[in-house]
């Protein structure tokens, strides 16, 4: 991406944020999360909308294309008319894959008559009266069209504008703001400026969020991570904790970022990937939906939100990559699941924790040759507590564990507890996997990555990782999994960031995962200095700072006594 693109895209950040600002100050973070994101979505149809209905326009008035319609044959009336009855044909927009949208569905509606309805209105819609109590009552309608009309949309839009409790006059202004977003530019695709907006505003809203807003986001430069390393390059892809589905997404610009590279079509690939996700929240369900439906991706979040321990949407499933973030030791998980559950073939999991319930449920869907990434407190990787020792001894004695991933504190927005990334698969024989990389046999070893030193701090809260870290660690990896160099990287042990072990060392450390347990300490560089010489110098410079204190001490018991106390 270029300078002026992202220049453009960075605008385009800071006028969606004010329009957030509009209701912060009347809504929580949860509801105007809800509220921005909804209207974003309508704006963006709207706009694909009327970019087709303006080829349509073109179309009907070029000679050489077949929708051509030749005046000769028409009254002047007559031809605005025949114009204006083609431009209301559905099938010349969903043979593009555009959404159709009803008349009261597009934005310019809501824009010109938001404020008709402040108070109440009856507004004439297609020919007929419809009464129309407030803006947000106008705004549920549009998207009661959307859906209406679009049945893979049924059930995703959050039609909640009418409860909630805000001046509709604010209301009616975010319509006006939002209405000067441009989802339109010379270089950038309209689904690659909603996506960058849509990415965009769920990091701000988990920010706002705080605790809460983990449950919908992880940051997506993890997330990148992850799916640097697992290549979701073809085949069913899963997410059992999926929030908004920011693994999806980041599998789908996998795909876009390594096509060259891979002498294939973006496109043509995309349709390869078949995309699986459950979530409990409703909302948040709903969240998911529309960010594959921006993105024109197909997906199957199954019947309805539901949770994964006890009412699993896919059964059947046995996926080729599976990727989750699921919430970090999740207590009274288990009610309702059976004590003989064939998911927890390793041992129950203690009620107490849900962390290994996820890995294992995971491990149940995961196909014969498929890899599975999971972010996990780090707890997960040393704790005997209540069976987890037990359960993690198992997984290492059936080798299905390939590699472990310290990370750095101040990464997620809702928690400070450290974590970590497991990497599992149930086969490490050599063969060619699903990125086209032939892989060495690695049985019996795992490879530890200690990356607590990566990253960089974007402001005084939050460290995140660059794509140089990225690459860093995914190039390792790979070359580990290969025995060949990967972009000039060849798979070395690193005193204090990777080391590859065997299940004999892992059993003398008790089973224990911790990756600095394996990589040991980085060496530190001898700068020549004799030890003598420099405890010289330290010593010398205390000496003066002890002078220094001794100083200013007298100086404030003096300034004290001026003022009538004495110490």
């Amino acid at each position: 991406m270029n300078q002026t693109e992202q220049q453009f895209l960075k605008e385009l950040e800071g006028k969606l944020w004010n329009a957030a600002d509009k209701l912060r100050s009347t809504l929580d973070a949860a509801q105007y999360k809800h509220a921005v994101l909804g209207l974003i979505f309508v704006k963006y149809v709207s706009d694909a909308f009327k970019l087709r209905q303006d080829e349509i326009k073109a179309d009907l008035a070029n000679p050489e294309h077949e929708y051509y319609l030749d005046p000769v044959d028409f009254s002047e009336e007559e031809l605005l008319e025949e114009i204006k009855i083609e431009l209301e044909q559905r099938d010349f927009y969903t043979e593009k894959n555009v959404f159709w949208l009803p008349i009261e569905s597009r934005w310019q509606f809501l824009q010109d008559n938001g404020p008709l309805v402040i108070g109440g209105a009856e507004l004439d819609v297609d020919g007929k009266t419809k009464k129309i109590t407030s803006v947000g009552h106008l705004i549920d309608n549009a998207l009661e069209g959307i859906e209406r009309d679009n049945p893979k949309l049924k059930g995703v839009l959050n039609k909640s504008y009418s409860s909630l409790k805000i001046d509709q006059a604010k209301l009616n202004e975010l319509i006006n703001l939002i209405a000067t977003i441009p989802f339109v530019h010379a270089d950038l695709n309209s689904k690659d400026i909603l996506g960058h907006v849509y990415e965009y505003m769920l990091g701000q809203f988990a920010l706002a969020e705080g605790k809460k807003g983990g449950q919908f986001y992880t940051p997506a430069s993890i997330v990148t991570l992850i799916v640097e390393m697992i290549e979701p390059f073809e085949g069913r892809v899963y997410d059992p904790a999926m929030g908004s589905g920011g693994f999806f997404v980041q599998s789908e610009k996998f795909i876009e970022r390594h096509a060259n590279e891979k002498q294939v079509d973006a496109i043509t690939q995309k349709q390869k990937i078949s995309i699986y996700g459950q979530e409990y929240n409703h909302t948040t369900w709903q969240l998911a939906a529309m960010n594959m439906a921006i993105r024109g991706l197909d997906y199957d979040f199954g019947k309805e939100p539901a949770s994964t321990y006890t009412n699993v949407q896919h059964p059947d499933l046995r996926a080729d990559f599976i990727m989750a973030n699921p919430p970090f030791n999740m207590k009274e998980w288990n009610t309702g699941v059976d004590d003989n559950d064939p998911r927890f073939k390793y041992g129950q999991p203690p009620a107490g924790n849900a962390n290994f319930a996820w890995m294992q449920h995971m491990l149940h869907h995961l196909a014969p040759e498929g890899s599975q990434a999971l972010l996990l407190a780090n707890g997960s990787m040393s704790s005997t507590t209540n069976n987890e020792g037990t359960i993690r001894q198992a997984l290492i004695e059936n080798d299905l564990i390939e590699c472990m991933v310290a990370l750095p504190g101040q990464l997620f927005t809702n928690t400070q507890i450290p974590a970590c990334i497991w990497f599992l698969t149930k086969n490490k024989k050599p063969r060619v996997d699903k990125a086209g990389r032939k892989l060495r046999g690695r049985k019996g070893e795992v490879l530890f990555i200690d990356a607590r030193n990566l990253g960089y701090m974007k402001d005084r809260v939050l460290r995140d990782f660059s794509f140089d870290d990225v690459k860093r660690v995914a190039d390792l990896f790979h070359a580990w999994k290969t025995g060949e160099e990967i972009h000039g990287v060849a798979y070395e042990d690193q005193a204090g960031f990777c080391k590859s072990a065997t299940l004999e060392e892992i059993t003398k450390h008790d089973f224990v995962l911790t990756p600095g347990r394996y990589v040991g300490a980085a060496e530190e560089e001898d700068d020549g200095v004799p030890f003598g010489e420099k405890m010289a110098t330290l010593t010398a410079k205390l000496s003066e700072q002890f002078v220094e204190s001794a100083t200013l001490e007298a100086d404030i018991k003096k300034n004290l006594l001026g003022l009538g106390y004495e110490l």
